[in-house]
């Protein structure tokens, strides 16, 4: 292996064109310079410099090993900060890009729980589009991104966060309130509030119901929204029905609102993804988040995610 000492010696040395100068810079002896560079030479078994009337240049294996040297002389000064950063608290902005419902409501409680434990970290959860939360990792806009598709993309490295579960749900005074389940086709005869086209709750239930030959054309669509909220509140009012992440739907569950039903055949369930860069320099903020999602003190979170409906 190539003594850094060694490469510091030699790039300096490249930049002077003079070993005196090197020497005096560097506060070594001019024989220590000399002495690093002929043994750089033999460890690596090529002239780097030769010497002429007006002092020293490099040779074309110097030059082939200057930006090699420069790389390594940073990833060694780069991998010191953060072995010594180890050492201090983790301080900084976390920005977190979100693009589906669920995230929004599992995301502020892990974030809450991350200030508490890294109170030097501030966490913002900003909503978005799928497509922005590429955009904005990429952008360097956001650290982490939250998404309810697989990303095939070696520009980023993704985990699973959670699996979410997705309910067609009724108003509290629907004649199907007292049913234990319904058949696919039953589905027809209502008022159907549909997500927006970008939506994973839509992609996801548009591939079940297609699984009994039923298309988005066979729906009696009364209206279509962008939020989840939303669409809960009119299904409450009576509006129609709808299908939602079970997460949105909760606390109107609890007050009585509205009624899940179960429909024979369909497996209403998703992944929600975490993604970041797979590339770049290491951010103590953000890794440490990454990690500390599926600790298990937060299995409780995760949990809420998995009840039954």
């Amino acid at each position: 292996m190539v003594d850094i000492n060694k490469l510091k010696t030699f790039l300096r040395a490249a930049e002077t064109l003079n070993f005196s100068e090197t020497a005096k810079q560097l506060h070594l002896s001019q024989p220590t310079v000399s002495h690093h560079i002929k043994s750089l030479e033999k460890e690596i078994g090529v002239n780097v410099f030769v010497r002429t009337n007006t002092g020293i240049k490099l040779t074309e294996g110097g030059r082939l090993l200057l930006p090699w040297a420069r790389r390594l002389m940073n990833d060694t000064i780069n991998l010191k900060s953060m072995m010594s950063s180890i050492q201090t608290d983790i301080v900084g902005e976390l920005r977190i890009s979100c693009s589906t419902t669920a995230g929004k409501y599992i995301l502020p409680q892990f974030a809450a729980r991350f200030c508490q434990q890294y109170p030097g970290v501030s966490v913002g959860i900003m909503a978005c589009t799928p497509e922005d939360v590429t955009l904005r990792l990429l952008e360097e806009k956001a650290h982490i991104g939250v998404l309810s598709r697989e990303i095939f993309d070696s520009s980023f490295e993704a985990q699973v966060f959670f699996r979410d579960r997705i309910a067609l749900i009724v108003p509290a005074n629907h004649r199907w309130a007292f049913r234990s389940v319904i058949e696919p086709a039953e589905i027809l005869e209502e008022p159907f509030i549909i997500r927006e086209e970008t939506s994973g709750t839509r992609r996801v239930v548009l591939s079940e119901l297609a699984k009994f030959d039923i298309g988005l054309n066979d729906l009696n669509i009364f209206m279509e929204l962008g939020n989840a909220e939303a669409i809960v509140r009119m299904v409450a009012a009576g509006y129609g029905i709808a299908f939602v992440s079970t997460l949105a739907s909760a606390c109107p569950l609890e007050r009585g609102n509205v009624v899940n039903i179960t429909v024979e055949g369909m497996d209403l369930r998703r992944t929600i993804h975490m993604i970041r860069k797979s590339m770049g320099d290491s951010y103590r903020p953000r890794d440490a988040f990454w990690g500390f999602i599926h600790d298990p003190e937060n299995a409780d979170l995760i949990h809420l995610t998995e009840r039954d409906i």
